[in-house]
């Protein structure tokens, strides 16, 4: 929530248009994931390196680590999150490679 500006899952999924049942992660491009993941490894080390515990402290401190991810990516300039285009889903691309590579046979 922190990196995407207090908005949550539900709230993610109608900024970016997306149809019920669409996974989030599936529509978002590489800046987006690299964002995502930079947040969740770096607050997987915060909580081992602090020993923080409980789910309460644990998602406080995704919310703060996300903070700062945002902080960063908005002092370089780049786009907020939330604000990134939507992705063709992983599954569309996979499907219209396949197809590409195995083009439907014609009948004659």
């Amino acid at each position: 929530m922190g990196l995407y500006n207090g908005l949550g899952a539900k709230e993610i999924h109608t900024k970016k248009s997306l149809k019920k049942g669409e996974n989030i992660l599936d529509h978002m491009g590489s800046t987006e994931l690299a964002a995502n993941l930079f947040r969740a490894t770096q607050t997987e080390e915060k909580l081992k390196r602090e020993n923080i515990k409980g789910k309460l402290n644990a998602n406080k401190t995704h919310f703060e680590v996300g903070q700062k991810v945002r902080q960063t990516i908005k002092e370089l300039g780049g786009t907020m999150p939330e604000d990134l285009p939507t992705e063709d889903s992983i599954k569309k691309i996979e499907s219209s490679k396949k197809k590409s590579i195995n083009p439907p046979n014609k009948k004659k």
